[in-house]
Formats: C-alpha cells, structure tokens, sequence
C-alpha cells in the first residue's frame, strides 16, 4: 500500500518554469531600476527625484534608452509571465500548499501578487503603445478616491491601509527572521551561492516592507482625512522617507536595499527550484 505522506511531488511543466523565470527576471529588472533612481533621488544626481523612482517613472527612463520600446516591451510581456505564474500556482496549486486555511491563504497572496504585477504589466505595454496611463502614485490616488466614494468608504480604505501595514510587516518579519532561507536552502546550491542569496534576500525584503509600510500609511491618512490625495504608491513612499530627519540617508538605504531585492531575482531566476 502506497504511503502518501512519503509522495515528493514532482518538478511543474516547462512553461510554467519558463514563465517563472523570465518572470523574476522582469521583476529583479524594475526593483534594481526603482532603487538606482531612488538612491539618485536621496542625493539628487542626475536630475533625479522621487517621482521618477515609481513604476512610471521606471517605465519611462527604460523607454527613453536605445531601443527603449522593445525594451520595456520586454519587461512588459516578463511582468505578464510573472503574473500568469502567480495564477497559475494559486489556481493550480503548483506549490503543493494545499487547501487548508493556512494553504489557501498563501494561494490568495500568489493570487493578490499576480493581480498587482498584472497592472504593471497593463502599465508597461501602454506606454510601449503610446498611452502612459498615469503615474503609480495616481493609480493609488484613483483608488482610494473609488472607495471613497462607496458607503463605509472611508473604513474600506482603512481596511486597505491595514493591509498594506500587514503585509509590510510580514515582509520584513520574512526577511529578518530568515524563513525564506528553507527555499534557498532546499535548492543544493553552492555555500557561496547560497549564502549570497541569503543575504540579498533579508536585505532586500526588509526594504521592500519599509516601502509597504509607508504607503499603508499614507493610505491611513487619506482614511483619517477622507481625502483620496493623502493616498500614495512608491513615489510617494521615497518622498514621505526623504522628508524626515537624515531623510537623503534613511532613503539611500532603502534604495540600497530595494537593489538588492531585485539581486535576489535575478538568483532566484538562476538558482532557485521552480514550483
């Protein structure tokens, strides 16, 4: 009689690999962009601000490089297979979490994941064809003025705002608690490969959830104030951090470390098992 607790599933279909990697690829692309603008923003070289280092402004400086269309096409259709990788593992359950509560509430994060890489790459390719569509800071905006607008909205966007701290929290809890390192671990990779990865990892997700903290802020205070343009994306977070005492320095970091988050994917991409 089959033993089912000793069953090890098996590696996912090629595409799905492929899409994941080309995927990582897209995505360590935009975050080491995002924090070289950013940290060239916090001293401000080369005409550089905050604004710049949203997704928009990512987006246009990687249209305005030779060949920038087809580039940022590029990025566009990596962020589109990211995003059909998210799905696919919360649809599919190519990760194997299962369907108890804490499975599926790990499925809703692939899914929530795929949804917000999805409107970047909605993003990226109507600005390849011409349609910038606004800024990152805008979209954000736009929503909350939606909630707004809804009975109860003003606790909508509350609930939004708290879900963006929680997962903010939850990133840096990853990162500095190293629970990531069981699936840089799992992979037979070199020590100096891992140790590297590791390293990039806790840097890069601790910034990443500085970032998700600040903007789950900044949507509490368009909750409080009821005022939609309190609302924020990225942009907004690099000049909220730039603001304060050593603001140029505490955003430098940041932007260091939202660089190596993008490192982290491009190993990712290289190293780590697929599923």
């Amino acid at each position: 009689m089959n033993d089912v607790s000793s069953y090890v599933p098996g590696p996912p279909p090629a595409w799905v690999e492929n899409f994941a990697k080309f995927g990582l690829i897209a995505k360590g692309v935009v975050y080491c962009l995002v924090g070289v603008v950013a940290f060239m923003a916090a001293f401000e070289l080369g005409g550089k601000s905050t604004e710049s280092a949203g997704k928009s402004g990512i987006f246009k400086t990687i249209q305005d490089m030779p060949g920038g269309n087809v580039l940022l096409g590029l990025v566009a259709i990596g962020l589109l297979c990211y995003t059909l990788w998210r799905f696919t593992q919360a649809i599919k359950d190519t990760a194997h979490k299962g369907s108890d509560a804490k499975g599926m509430g790990q499925r809703l994060r692939f899914m929530f994941s795929g949804l917000v890489y999805g409107a970047l790459a909605f993003l990226a390719a109507r600005m390849v064809i011409g349609n910038s569509g606004g800024g990152s800071g805008d979209s954000r905006e736009t929503l909350a003025a939606k909630l707004l607008e809804q009975p109860f909205g003003q606790w909508l966007v509350g609930i939004l705002a708290l879900g963006t701290i929680a997962s903010g929290l939850y990133q840096i809890y990853y990162g500095y608690s190293g629970k990531y390192k069981k699936h840089v671990q799992s992979g037979g990779l070199k020590h100096e490969v891992e140790e590297q990865m590791i390293r990039a990892g806790k840097i890069g997700y601790v910034a990443r959830g500085v970032v998700w903290l600040v903007i789950g802020y900044l949507f509490g205070r368009a909750a409080l104030s009821a005022r939609a343009k309190e609302a924020g994306g990225s942009s907004d977070a690099f000049q909220f951090l730039e603001s304060g005492s050593y603001g140029s320095y505490i955003l430098a970091a940041v932007a260091l470390g939202l660089i190596f988050y993008g490192v982290f994917m491009f190993m990712r991409a290289k190293y780590k098992p697929i599923y």
